[in-house]
């Protein structure tokens, strides 16, 4: 299908894990199986999201969702056709990162036929429930335009003829448009070019392109993560005069170093996002808010979006020495923190079943060792340090030149007011208590007493400079911030007490206060 910009949807729901609470209809504390269904029918009818992601990257899914989806809750789709006013998407595992899932790919593209079998049938006519699947860890258009061909080769199986073909049937639709999810530094500097290869390449004039936004600021830091998906939406902008339409997605959770798309801050969302057509809504959003804040959230969303035209990056080479100058030094922190980060994040509850996965930070830094949790566990684990990560790296900001200093606030419209929401969360207090306790929560951390003083050193470095840099305030403001500190300030304790049961009580008191895990 060639997508217009009326048609695109505007919300996406996806199944990241970043609730604190589980939702209410939810048979356990982990959203799984028939859960997912159930889940995928809660956005569409409950929420008013326009489309679903189906994710069979990192877990298992149930690929006769279709089916249940049609036999269900026949009515709802007979007034909402799936694949014309609602939409479906499976993001697949991509074979050249996760090389045990590689056949999952295969699976999953023949499984949009089963769909459209059924889907037919359903409505009495020819229905594609399914034509789009999202490609992870893209960074070439090679990649896009081979799965492409490959599902088009799937679904040329009646050429052989044979008893086999005829009783198969034809497999429509007969080509899927690929949306290249584009996750690290160089790729995202490229994503035009990956675009718009990609359709010159299948003849396509509209291409949904996914930008990330987590495993960015996991890899590279916060402003390095808003910048770079700025620099994406500008050159992904500029395509429409060489006669190819960008629609970007952008993958966001409610906290601001994962993109900060919250019910309390949609205007400076919407603002800094220019150029975007379609968000994600993720789980923090629809389940650790009231239901009706939810919806009136994706609501707004549908309405609203796109806000404005992408804003122009000016100054790109200025940018970008900027942005070096603050990746390395979130890298340098990051690596000394790592073992903590990761003892910590051992305590996050799932909230989705997932297999194994190591982040992009293990690939793209692929020296001393270091290994990280994903984007959401890594977030949760520093907010109930009482440290969010959102100011890590920050020290640099003294380093900037005059040129670098005003290319990254201008890039970055809203980095104070992020900055400002982030900072109620700091406690000062539980970092105070870590120095002092240095030695206990080294050994608890499986690290060297050296490398965690030298990590708290230039902590107290990053947080000194976003308060002179930026006069950024740090600290609780009201009560339940307050409550907050305690909380993780009784998980510290308990952290250093070796009662795990406890640690991980006080880990999900916090997130419900600040409304997501990470």
């Amino acid at each position: 299908m060639e997508w217009s910009f009326e048609r695109v949807p505007r919300t996406m729901s996806t199944q990241h894990p970043d609730n604190a609470r589980p939702p209410s209809w939810c048979s356990g504390e982990v959203i799984q199986g028939e859960d997912e269904v159930r889940e995928a029918f809660y956005a569409y009818s409950a929420l008013g999201c326009r489309e679903v992601m189906w994710d069979s990257e990192g877990k298992d899914v149930d690929t006769r969702v279709v089916r249940k989806l049609l036999a269900a809750h026949g009515d709802f789709f007979r007034e909402h056709v799936l694949g014309e006013d609602l939409f479906l998407t499976y993001r697949l595992p991509n074979p050249r990162i996760e090389e045990a899932e590689r056949k999952v790919v295969a699976e999953t593209l023949l499984n949009i036929a089963v769909g459209f079998d059924v889907a037919s049938t359903f409505y009495g006519r020819e229905v594609a429930p399914i034509f789009e699947v999202i490609l992870p860890f893209t960074t070439s258009h090679e990649e896009v335009v081979a799965l492409h061909r490959y599902y088009e080769a799937l679904t040329r199986h009646a050429e052989l003829g044979g008893e086999v073909a005829k009783w198969l049937g034809e497999f429509k639709p007969e080509r899927v448009n690929v949306i290249p999810l584009i996750e690290d530094l160089p790729s995202l500097l490229s994503a035009d070019h990956i675009v718009k290869l990609y359709a010159e390449a299948m003849g396509l004039r509209g291409v949904r392109v996914f930008i990330a936004r987590s495993d960015p600021a996991l890899n590279y830091g916060l402003p390095s993560a808003v910048a770079l998906a700025k620099l994406a939406l500008y050159k992904l902008s500029r395509l429409r005069d060489e006669g190819v339409e960008a629609y970007p997605i952008i993958g966001v959770g409610c906290l601001p170093f994962r993109g900060h798309l919250s019910p309390n801050n949609l205007a400076n969302f919407l603002d800094e996002y220019g150029g975007v057509v379609t968000v994600t809504v993720q789980s923090a959003l629809k389940y650790d808010y009231e239901e009706e804040v939810s919806r009136r959230a994706v609501a707004e969303l549908n309405h609203r979006l796109p806000a404005r035209e992408a804003m122009e990056v000016e100054d790109e080479e200025a940018l970008l020495r900027a942005l070096d100058k603050l990746r390395e030094a979130y890298q340098g922190v990051v690596e000394d923190l790592a073992p903590l980060i990761n003892s910590l994040s051992m305590y996050v509850p799932p909230r989705r079943a997932r297999r194994l996965h190591i982040g992009l930070f293990g690939y793209s830094r692929g020296v001393r060792g270091v290994r990280l949790p994903r984007a959401i566990p890594f977030t949760c684990a520093l907010y109930s340090l009482g440290l969010p990560p959102e100011f890590l790296g920050l020290r640099a900001l003294r380093e900037l030149e005059e040129d670098e200093w005003r290319a990254l606030t201008s890039a970055y419209l809203n980095l104070d007011l992020d900055l400002s929401e982030a900072g109620r969360f700091v406690s000062w207090r539980n970092l105070e208590e870590v120095e002092e306790e240095a030695e206990g929560v080294a050994r608890r951390a499986g690290m060297l007493e050296d490398r965690l003083r030298e990590a708290l050193f230039k902590v107290e470095e990053d947080l000194k400079a976003a308060e002179e840099m930026l006069g950024v305030k740090l600290g609780p403001r009201s009560p339940s911030e307050r409550r907050h500190e305690n909380t993780v300030n009784s998980l510290l304790l308990s952290y250093l007490e070796g009662d795990e049961q406890y640690v991980r009580h006080f880990l999900v008191e916090a997130a419900y206060i600040r409304r997501s895990l990470g």
